[in-house]
C-alpha cells in the first residue's frame, strides 16, 4: 500500500468518526543474548569449549549474541557467582553454565531464573538436593561422567591384574562430575579385583596433580596406576611418574582428550582418556537454550536432561 492511499484511508475513517486498523509491519526480532559461564580458562578443555561456542555464534550471528567468561582457577566459586550476577545485569536472555561447585551456584542461578533468565547446566551437573530445596528445575546437557570413566577404567584394567594397587586423582570434590568420574573408576577397579589405595583431590589442576601423584607413589611404592579425573591432573601425574623414574611401571589415564595429551597417548606416557567433545559442550547447551527461547518455554518446562556422547580414546585414537 503506497503512503498516499494509506493516508487517504486514515483521513476518511476519521472523517466518518470511526476507527481503522492498519496492517502491522513487524520488525525482525532482536537476536537473543546468551551468557556462557565456564570454569577455569587456564584449563585447555574450557578454552576449547569457548572457541567452539564463539565459532557457533559467528555462524548464527542473526540468531544470538554471546557473552562468554570464565574464572581464573577451578575453585573460585565466588568469582563465578559474580559473573552470573553481572550477566543478569547485562540483561541476557539465557545463561549456560559449567558450575565450579554443584551446590554453591544454585542460589545465584535461582535468583537469575526468578528474573526471567533461562538457565542451562553443562559439564558439571548441579546438585539435585540443592535444586529441590529451591524448587528449581535446570536441564543438564552433557555426558554420563560415570559411564565415561568406567570406559577408561575398564581399558586400564586390561593392563593390570587382580590385586594390583592404584590411586585416583579426583577433581574438586564438591563437584558432581568429579564424584561421578571417581565412581566410574571405582566401578571398573572393583570389577577387575584391583585395589584402590586412595582417592585424593587435586582440584583439576596440573601442579596439584603432580603433587598428589608424587605423594601417592611415595606412600605406595608398589603402585601400578594413577587414574586422573581430568587430563590436566593426568599431565601432572605423568610428570610425577617421570620424576620417580617409573615411566612404564606406573600407568596413567585421564579424562577430556585435550590436545596436550595426544603426544602422551602416542608414546605411551598416558594409556587412555575419554573424549566428551569439549568443543561442542557449550554449543549443545546454547542450542538447548535457544530452542527454549524460541518456543517461549518457561524454566520448569525445559527437559530435565539432554545426553551427549562420551567415548574412549587410546593410542592411535582421534
Amino acid at each position: 500500500m503506497d503512503i498516499t492511499r494509506r493516508l487517504t484511508l486514515v483521513t476518511a475513517a476519521l472523517a466518518l468518526g470511526g476507527l481503522v486498523s492498519l496492517p502491522a509491519y513487524a520488525a525482525d526480532p532482536a537476536p537473543a543474548k546468551v551468557g556462557l559461564v565456564m570454569k577455569s580458562l587456564a584449563n585447555e578443555f574450557f578454552r576449547t569449549m569457548e572457541d567452539g561456542a564463539k565459532a557457533h555464534q559467528k555462524a548464527n550471528a542473526k540468531t544470538y549474541t554471546l557473552i562468554a567468561n570464565g574464572i581464573k582457577n577451578e575453585t573460585d566459586t565466588a568469582a563465578q557467582i559474580k559473573m552470573v550476577e553481572q550477566m543478569v545485569a547485562q540483561r541476557v536472555d539465557a545463561i549456560v553454565i559449567a558450575p565450579a561447585d554443584s551446590k554453591a551456584l544454585v542460589p545465584a542461578l535461582k535468583a537469575a531464573a526468578d528474573k526471567g533468565v533461562l538457565i542451562v547446566n553443562i559439564d558439571n551437573q548441579l546438585d539435585a538436593a540443592a535444586l529441590a530445596d529451591k524448587q528449581f528445575k535446570v536441564p543438564f546437557v552433557g555426558p554420563d561422567n560415570r559411564v565415561g570413566a568406567r570406559l577408561v577404567g575398564d581399558y586400564l584394567a586390561k593392563s593390570l591384574k587382580a590385586g594390583d594397587k592404584v590411586g585416583i586423582l579426583e577433581g574438586v570434590s564438591t563437584t558432581f562430575n568429579a564424584q561421578q568420574r571417581t565412581l566410574g573408576f571405582q566401578d571398573a577397579m572393583k570389577a577387575a579385583g584391583i585395589t584402590v589405595v586412595g582417592v585424593q583431590s587435586a582440584d583439576w589442576e596440573i601442579d596439584k596433580g603432580n603433587t598428589v601423584a608424587a605423594g601417592m607413589m611415595r606412600e605406595h611404592p608398589d603402585l601400578r596406576a594413577l587414574l586422573a579425573g581430568n587430563d590436566s591432573m593426568a599431565i601432572g601425574a605423568v610428570a610425577a611418574v617421570k620424576a620417580a623414574n617409573k615411566t612404564g611401571k606406573v600407568l596413567v589415564v585421564g579424562y577430556d582428550n585435550i590436545s596436550a595429551v595426544k603426544p602422551m597417548l602416542a608414546d605411551g606416557r598416558m594409556l587412555a582418556t575419554a573424549d566428551q567433545y569439549g568443543a561442542k559442550q557449550a554449543v549443545f547447551g546454547i542450542e538447548t537454550a535457544l530452542k527454549a527461547l524460541q518456543a517461549k518455554q518457561k524454566q520448569a518446562d525445559m527437559p530435565a536432561q539432554v545426553k551427549t556422547d562420551v567415548v574412549l580414546v587410546t593410542k592411535g585414537g582421534k
